[in-house]
């Protein structure tokens, strides 16, 4: 079965990740990508010049580090090739974002990524970036599902040329895409500040692929895990604490100020400040959120997907700002920042993305922003994050992956459809359906979601303390039984 999830198709390799079915979506992606184009000249307004300038459907192409990524790419390009598609090629491999960023900056029609993201070594898989470069909408994603459903129900008859020949006929056109989004990147942000500020800076590449990049934007900062490894060193390509032992080691020694963490396709952050301790993805929002505001000057609306923290919520109250809440997965948000003025959005998972950037997550320039905040405000990491306990109270989050049985993940969404009036000691006094099951009680929340693309449940909580954070996914958990 090959199914789109929050964010792209993902599968385990050789399993449901194969060459047959990859040229399935292939060829789904490229009849979507004439459509576009088909409607780009259908709409396209009459010249005046006796010459005007062909149409041709285009597409970006990059993949990461993952085993047999870089074949899965240049088959896909092939077909596409085939059915009339120009594609820019990534000479080398290249993050999520560097490939959100061609797309818009080349103004092709759509981008694809062979990645599997943040996923264990053994899947890969296959995301749609759109024009705007962000996540292909969902709306994208259900036109091309429904082309790939005609051509799996009737396969055509394919036939491709040589590597050489599409290379030598310039259907595949090879390209670098890491030097001008490095340029974008020092445009944008303080860099020369960040350099100069003295700050001592770590990054775990995870092995991913954002390898390679943060030298050309901080030449002195040191890096771990930078060659080029398939199985990831044995750890999940997750930017969360449990994956991040040796970066925190690192850290704990005393020689860093900071050490980040860039996930399998680098569009994840992860950071520990210099006791050692993590950071989550809620702090990194919310110290971003307000500096953005406060500092930047800058208004406009706030998107969070229903697993980020409540903090958000009571600062846009506080600062009057509009805040719209999603389902969780990016291209809900990415969707928003590309028809509408928004500041920031993001969810739970590590991912964000600015006014000042692409509607895309970016565990790089978010990276940087974040150290630009530190050298402007001149407060470590660990600073920042007690000024929000000093404004926000303490707000303590956990999430709980939870490898379940089809009739286990069944029984427990059941009961949670149901809306159970308490958990354990904790009276519910609310609840969302928007994506999932999310429980309010008293200074805190916990949200059920079934995964769409692994076998397993998400438990995710928030409270003032990380006790009773526990307590809530242990009672949810329960939920079934």
């Amino acid at each position: 079965m090959i199914k789109f999830g929050t964010d792209g198709w993902r599968a385990e390799i050789a399993r449901d990740f194969t060459f047959e079915n990859l040229r399935y979506v292939a060829l789904a992606t490229a009849k979507y990508v004439r459509m576009l184009t088909d409607e780009k000249i259908k709409n396209k307004k009459p010249s005046t010049a006796t010459r005007t300038r062909p149409i041709f459907p285009t597409c970006v192409i990059g993949y990461d580090t993952r085993f047999l990524s870089k074949d899965f790419a240049k088959e896909v390009a092939m077909i596409l090739a085939s059915q009339g598609v120009i594609v820019y090629f990534c000479d080398d491999i290249a993050s999520t974002p560097q490939v959100s960023f061609n797309v818009k900056q080349k103004g092709v029609n759509l981008g694809i990524v062979i990645t599997a993201s943040h996923n264990p070594p053994e899947y890969n898989g296959y995301k749609l970036k759109a024009a705007f470069g962000g996540p292909a909408t969902p709306k994208q994603i259900a036109i091309v599902e429904k082309e790939l459903e005609k051509i799996v129900a009737k396969p055509p008859n394919l036939k491709l040329a040589t590597w050489d020949t599409y290379i030598s006929e310039k259907k595949i056109r090879m390209f670098d895409a890491r030097d001008s989004y490095v340029r974008l990147i020092k445009k944008k942000l303080k860099v020369e500040e960040i350099r100069d500020s003295g700050l001592k800076i770590v990054f775990d590449m995870m092995h991913g692929a954002g390898i390679n990049t943060v030298k050309y934007l901080l030449p002195k900062a040191d890096e771990i895990n930078t060659e080029l490894n398939p199985n990831f060193g044995n750890i999940h390509p997750e930017p969360i604490v449990e994956n991040l032992f040796a970066l925190t080691e690192k850290v704990k020694d005393g020689k860093y100020n900071v050490g980040f963490a860039l996930d399998g396709d680098a569009d994840r952050l992860g950071a520990i400040d210099h006791t050692g301790e993590f950071v989550d993805s809620h702090k990194i929002f919310m110290i971003l959120l307000k500096y953005l505001v406060e500092v930047r000057k800058k208004r406009a609306t706030v998107v969070k997907t229903v697993s980020l923290t409540s903090m958000v919520d009571l600062y846009c109250k506080k600062k009057n700002l509009q805040l719209i809440e999603t389902p969780v997965g990016f291209k809900y948000v990415a969707e928003l920042m590309a028809t509408s003025n928004v500041l920031i959005g993001g969810e739970e998972s590590g991912g964000l993305g600015t006014t000042m950037h692409l509607p895309e997550r970016d565990g790089l320039f978010n990276a940087m922003l974040l150290l630009e905040v530190m050298t402007v405000r001149q407060k470590s990491l660990r600073e920042l994050c007690q000024e929000l306990d000093t404004e926000f109270g303490a707000h303590r989050f956990m999430r709980r992956d939870k490898i379940v049985t089809p009739q286990k993940k069944e029984a427990i969404l059941a009961a949670a459809e149901k809306s159970p009036t308490k958990l354990g000691k904790y009276p519910v006094i609310g609840v969302n359906k928007k994506d999932g099951y999310k429980f309010f009680v008293e200074n805190g929340w916990v949200l059920i979601r079934a995964s769409g693309t692994e076998p397993l449940i998400r438990f995710y909580a928030e409270a003032d303390s990380m006790g009773k954070v526990s307590e809530l996914i242990d009672e949810a958990e329960k939920l079934g039984k």
